[in-house]
């Protein structure tokens, strides 16, 4: 049995600086010779190429797919008092001081947002692809990561919120019951389609 990603969800926010940082000099994984990187007006394409000769060059590997957004990141006045003067509170009435502007500016985020075709795309290499959205997901401060996964061995729940591994475990469930689907409508011997 090949290792595959079964289930995979993902809110993930980092900023594009971070992301072009960490993959300058990442940790592959053995099957992965190495990534290439191609932005398409706000997507962002991470693709993996392989290491090993069987796979054609004209087998689609697997790839993480980001949305590429801009944000206004304010920096925090350290000399600020919460709750001052003009901030947080209502309508400051009587004398009007002069507020400072605070300093900001704007900052490229790659979201890797959905499930798992929407993030996680192609099967040759995809759990490779998928170890790779981990380390992402542990270089991140804001989203979650959560997935099914199955190797050779075993079947594994992954779960990284803001940064963080957290404890995940599967739960396997019975398969519904043929009686809860009486009821409905049988299309393959319905007398109406012809």
């Amino acid at each position: 049995m090949t290792s595959r990603v079964y289930r995979l969800h993902s809110t993930l926010e980092l900023p594009l600086e971070d992301v072009y940082d960490y993959f300058d000099d990442p940790e592959l994984p053995a099957e992965i010779e190495s990534i290439d990187i191609t932005r398409r007006n706000n997507t962002l394409i991470i693709s993996a190429v392989p290491a090993d000769d069987s796979i054609s060059k004209y087998t689609p590997t697997a790839q993480l797919k980001a949305s590429v957004t801009e944000n206004r990141v304010y920096e925090e006045d350290p000399d600020a008092e919460p709750g001052g003067p003009n901030r947080g509170g209502g309508p400051q009435w009587g004398e009007l001081e002069e507020e400072e502007e605070i300093e900001s500016e704007l900052v490229e985020y790659a979201c890797f947002k959905g499930d798992r075709e929407t993030v996680l795309q192609n099967t040759a290499l995809q759990y490779e692809m998928f170890e790779v959205l981990c380390e992402v997901a542990r270089r991140s401060e804001k989203g979650a990561l959560t997935a099914v996964a199955a190797t050779a061995e075993d079947i594994k729940a992954v779960r990284i919120v803001d940064g963080e591994e957290v404890p995940a475990s599967v739960t396997v469930s019975e398969e519904p019951s043929d009686e809860q689907g009486e009821g409905g409508v049988d299309w393959r011997s319905n007398e109406f389609i012809g």
